[in-house]
């Protein structure tokens, strides 16, 4: 025979138990012997305590009472034709007179005893169990309704009773032995004491009635219909990348499910694991997956860990003092005390010195926990040997949990690189010699950003996913969201990484979306939508939104956003730039920001910084890791002055060139900072730091390509003008070039330290010399490329090359 639990979503409204008819007869007509134990309607418990709660304050409780009416008269009127309903609806309305009779006492009394409350939270269960079964005798005719307080009898703890295992094994087995060819409607929940009072099981009841009446009858499985698709990875409220489990053993579910995995509870399985019994999750509205497993032995699962789980909120306790080291019994006494209140102790960890205890409990139970070891070691508090037991709240409890985890190196250094990756702090770690489970406490806030980087590290094999929070919407920033977009499901497939952009700001708006920004309408969003653009308050919101795996990229080039790079590190959010300010202003600046890149174990990717979408910066780290030592450098590395003197040939002028270039969108708006050597002394500067080379802006030599008086000019029109007054000093170099059989070429290098950036004239044998259009290219000569020169070569300017080199930045950061 087979158990089939419903939960209380599953009875909760005309379709869902339309659901539950169908999976019940499905099992019957396969010759299954089901026995069906049923939980209250959704709802209807909390409305139950509620009403009871009024009652005993004075409060009116009538306008619930109707609302219970109700939704069990609705689902009668739906479901049983008319000329069987009225048996029903009598039988349901004497309860109703039964609770409102109960309430009114409570009322009376001012006074609800946990006695009272078993009682009339009892009634949610009996009404749904009896409703069904007169539903399912409708279809299956050999049906009865059972009061589980007739079978199930406990100890008079009201509200969390214990069984009495033997004496209800031995009820429920007479029960079936007498009526074994009848379709049993169970209550759950519910009990009842040795004097016939109600008692009701606790937390989970309705599946530990399950589990007892499934082991008592040695059933095949026991079945828990609810409304997820079994046991999944993680809390999906939490974590939207959760999926759920094919099998589990015991010892993990039950691991998984005493940390806050609400889909089952740990009392629901010991009369199940006792008689290895399997009990499988499924999904009352989605009858043909196929759940979750749990049983002696699970399938080989190819992930490190079975799942993540948690506990909101959660305080803990610190015990510290010299009064404990090397005291035998001392613990004891301690646990004993905790034990006889009734107070449940979820984690335990002590320092090797015994110098101090910490223990995680209930919110609920601080402040009592803390007065009871008052006044157990009064005397050693007193005496100086104990501090009064501190208490924190605003807790939550993270634990990964998987058989696979036994014997198995690097699993806490995964879980705690994930954890401090995204500044999240621990406070406290607890792991079993069992290597099941290992639990770490943090501040609530950051739960839910813990759960989603672990199961991102854990994972893996799904995809690990990048919030990605950006300024600048110019060609650069235009560029790397049509990048993004149309890569989004190449790098699912390929690289396992997930993009979401849920930050944009440009100078005059800013736009959030926490589940990702639809790169097909960011425009219209960020304009319809859109608040108004403060990158103070950008930033405060990125940190705020509190996302694993955050990258802040800045696709300006403005000197404001490179102030909050720090701060960005500091909130462990990597920086993507292809905005060169933060690395060529001082080395003091340049320095710090590595510095607390580091510091925060996060990633600082400036690529675009030298070279646009060409691996410079990555090159010369890679020559720089393997110990290899850089003789010198030299380098083209502007596109707009290599396009500017690659097509500055005979008949054409100088001017000319250049408002070509700048109708291409090579240039700057204002020519001048591109031709004034002033962006190419940057990226030879970062270049010479990366180098290893301690240097400032002011130490670099760096010769002009531009006589004084277009320098001078005071407009960009200006300038223009004095180019074309410059024409013969333009031609007179190129023909000087010329004459030489040589080429101009505005070169930077470093040797010995030192930078210097300058207009040559270069022959046929530089490697130089044959670059076209508007191509970088940079030499590096080293150690191992002594003779022949390491040579890297490519487009060096345009929106699309920076944009991608940006983009791979951003991978990398995934990566």
């Amino acid at each position: 025979m087979k158990v089939l639990k419903f939960g209380g979503t599953s009875v909760g409204s005309v379709q869902s138990i339309r659901f539950v008819l169908e999976i019940v007869k499905r099992s019957h007509q396969a010759g299954e012997k089901p026995l069906v134990v049923v939980s209250a309607m959704s709802g209807v418990t909390n409305i139950l305590q509620k009403m009871a709660e009024d009652a005993a304050n004075g409060n009116t409780f009538e306008d619930a009472m109707l609302e219970l009416e109700r939704r069990h008269f609705e689902v009668v009127k739906q479901l049983i034709p008319v000329k069987s309903q009225n048996p029903v609806l009598t039988k349901l309305k004497l309860l109703f007179n039964e609770i409102e009779a109960l309430l009114q006492g409570i009322s009376v009394l001012q006074e609800l005893s946990a006695q009272s409350k078993d009682l009339v939270t009892s009634y949610g269960e009996r009404c749904s169990a009896y409703m069904l079964s007169k539903i399912l005798e409708l279809h299956i005719s050999q049906t009865s309704f059972i009061d589980a307080s007739l079978y199930v009898k406990t100890d008079d703890n009201f509200g969390q009773a214990e069984v009495n295992q033997e004496l209800t094994d031995s009820l429920i087995q007479a029960l079936y032995q007498t009526q074994a060819e009848q379709l049993f409607v169970v209550t759950g929940f519910i009990g009842a004491n040795e004097s016939g009072r109600l008692t009701t099981l606790g937390r989970g009841g309705s599946d530990y009635t399950a589990a007892i009446f499934g082991a008592a009858l040695n059933a095949d499985s026991i079945e828990i219909w609810t409304d997820v698709d079994g046991m999944l990875t993680a809390d999906p409220r939490m974590v939207s990348k959760a999926f759920p489990l094919p099998s589990l053993t015991y010892t993990e579910a039950m691991e998984l499910s005493y940390f806050g995995a609400k889909v089952i509870y740990p009392p629901t399985m010991l009369p199940a694991f006792s008689k290895r019994i399997p009990i499988v999750i499924r999904n009352t509205f989605a009858p043909d997956f196929p759940g979750t497993i749990i049983q002696f032995e699970a399938a080989k699962s190819a992930f490190p860990i079975k799942g993540i789980s948690s506990i909101a909120d959660i305080a803990i306790i610190n015990m510290i003092g010299s009064g404990m080291i090397g005291k035998t019994g001392f613990s004891g006494r301690l646990f004993n005390l905790l034990a006889r209140e009734r107070i449940n102790v979820v984690l335990i960890t002590q320092s090797s010195s015994e110098h101090s205890i910490t223990f995680a409990l209930s919110p609920q139970d601080a402040h009592k926990a803390q007065q009871l070891i008052h006044q157990e070691f009064e005397l050693e508090i007193g005496a100086g040997q104990l501090v009064f037991p501190e208490a924190e709240e605003g807790l939550s409890v993270l634990a990964i949990v998987g058989e696979n985890m036994k014997r198995t190196p690097g699993m806490s250094g995964k879980l705690f690189h994930a954890l401090a990756r995204n500044g999240i702090n621990v406070r406290a770690i607890a792991q079993g010699s069992s290597e099941l489970n290992i639990s770490v406490i943090l501040d609530k806030e950051d739960l839910k950003k813990a759960l989603n980087a672990v199961h991102d590290a854990f994972f893996a094999a799904l995809n690990k996913t990048l919030h990605v929070f950006s300024l600048g919407t110019g060609n650069i920033g235009k560029t790397l969201y049509n990048q993004i977009l149309n890569q989004h499901d190449f790098l699912l497939e390929n690289n396992d990484i997930d993009i979401k952009v849920v930050g944009i700001a440009n100078s005059r708006q800013m736009f959030f979306d926490v589940d990702g920004i639809n790169l097909n309408a960011w425009e219209s969003q960020l304009a319809d939508a859109g608040e108004p653009a403060d990158l103070s308050r950008f930033v405060e919101r990125m940190k705020a939104m509190n996302l694993p795996n955050c990258v802040f990229i800045d696709n300006t080039a403005s000197a404001l956003p490179a102030t909050y790079y720090v701060e960005a590190f500091e909130s462990n959010i990597s920086v993507v730039t292809c905005n060169k300010i933060a690395n060529s202003g001082s080395y003091a600046n340049y320095k710090l920001l590595r510095d607390t890149a580091r510091k925060y174990g996060v990633d600082f990717y400036y690529e675009t910084n030298v070279g646009a979408g060409l691996p410079i910066v990555r090159v010369l780290k890679d020559l720089m890791m393997s110990g290899d030592r850089l003789l010198q450098i030299e380098a083209i590395l502007s596109g707009t002055i290599s396009y500017i003197f690659n097509n500055f040939v005979d008949g054409v002028s100088f001017y000319d060139v250049v408002k070509e270039a700048q109708d291409l969108g090579y240039t700057e708006p204002d020519p001048r900072d591109d031709l004034g050597g002033v962006d190419f002394m940057r990226k030879m500067l970062i270049l010479a730091r990366d180098a290893g080379h301690i240097i400032e802006p002011e130490d670099v030599d760096l010769g002009n390509i531009l006589p004084e008086n277009c320098l001078a000019a005071s407009s960009v029109d200006d300038f223009y003008e004095e180019l074309k007054k410059s024409n013969d000093y333009f031609n007179a170099l190129r023909d000087q070039a010329t004459s030489e059989n040589k080429v101009l070429r505005y070169i930077g290098k470093l040797a010995n330290g030192k930078v210097t950036i300058a207009l040559e004239m270069v022959g046929a044998d530089h490697p130089f010399y044959a670059l076209s259009g508007s191509d970088n290219i940079i030499s590096f000569t080293t150690e191992r490329y002594k003779n022949r020169p390491l040579v890297v070569k490519g487009p060096g300017a345009g929106a699309e090359v920076t944009a991608a080199g940006v983009f791979a930045d951003l991978v990398n950061v995934g990566a």
